[in-house]
């Protein structure tokens, strides 16, 4: 697969990503089942992913460098994790391993629409400690990427980041109300899943929601992806509400789609990039991800998707 370096190896943005490392299973089926019986998948894969691993490898395709902050358990599974994760380009060194815990595991049917129905096992003795998280182990990062999976570290690494003036970029995916009112205020970016937009701002839709979520947080930038309805974002002190359409694709697995949105919307980030300009860069590396069997394998090169946006705005 290319790797693609934007630049020097010594010039690349670094990018912290925290939260989720998982082994996940993955089986291709003609179409989602339906009640009780048996399943026969025509084609399957396991990869190491998650949301914060599946950023972090979107990061380095584009071009930048990645770290990871997460948890695995000291069994095999944790060391195919770390290893998956590491052959991938990903610095796996400020990784917890968890002795007496459970590596996280999950069994995800793709269907061939691109739909998922994902069964995730996360043990919960994986975040019952959590790392410090000091200026200095931030100031060395040029932008952090948090998930919803382990909120405490979550936090902590958001503030810090906000307080040393680095961009903190909360992965605003499903979760608890309290969780997302906790990790929210800390962020200076959220990109919001539409599902936990709607959780809490309790309108329908899209456009409905980010006023609200300004309105309650006016200071922050706030996005929402809708995948092929497109992404809505309002900036920082501005009720201007902007959108961007995805790009059209023939979509096969949307698995880590999101993910890959995430990691490379948070390079931009760091990179400086005008946020339509970033948002149209994560929507096509998201949009490419879906014509791709195999989760975030799928994710492509800096190169691959800045020709295809520029094909598809010749096209549109």
């Amino acid at each position: 697969m290319e790797t693609n370096i934007a630049g020097s190896e010594k010039h690349a943005k670094h990018v912290l990503c925290v939260g989720a490392a998982v082994l996940d299973t993955l089986f291709r089926v003609r179409e989602m089942p339906h009640g009780e019986g048996k399943v026969l998948p025509y084609d399957m894969m396991q990869i190491a992913e998650g949301m914060a691993s599946s950023a972090a490898y979107a990061v380095c395709r584009m071009g930048g460098r990645a770290s990871l902050w997460a948890a695995v358990g000291d069994d095999e599974t944790g060391r195919r994790i770390l290893n998956d994760l590491s052959e991938s380009g990903i610095d796996t060194s400020g990784v917890t391993i968890v002795e007496g815990a459970q590596s996280a595991l999950s069994t995800i049917l793709v269907d061939d629409k691109g739909e998922r129905l994902i069964v995730p096992f996360y043990d919960h003795k994986l975040h019952r400690n959590k790392r410090d998280c000091t200026a200095s182990d931030i100031a060395a990062f040029d932008a952090v990427l948090v998930d919803v999976r382990w909120p405490e570290l979550a936090f902590d690494v958001l503030s810090v980041a906000r307080e040393i003036g680095k961009p903190a970029i909360l992965d605003g995916d499903v979760a608890s109300v309290d969780t997302l009112e906790m990790l929210v205020p800390a962020a200076s970016h959220v990109i919001f899943s539409e599902p936990a937009a709607r959780l809490l701002a309790g309108a329908e839709r899209v456009a409905d929601m980010l006023p609200v979520l300004h309105l309650r947080y006016p200071e922050t930038f706030i996005a929402v992806t809708a995948g092929a309805a497109g992404c809505h974002w309002i900036e920082p002190g501005d009720a201007t509400l902007h959108f961007e359409h995805a790009m059209r694709i023939n979509a096969i697995d949307t698995l880590a789609a999101g993910d890959i949105f995430h990691g490379t919307f948070a390079l931009a980030v760091a990179e400086g990039m005008p946020s339509r300009a970033a948002i149209r860069l994560s929507s096509a590396a998201a949009a490419l991800k879906c014509t791709i069997f195999g989760g975030r394998l799928g994710a492509p090169s800096r190169s691959e998707a800045l020709r295809a946006l520029q094909a598809w705005r010749k096209q549109a």
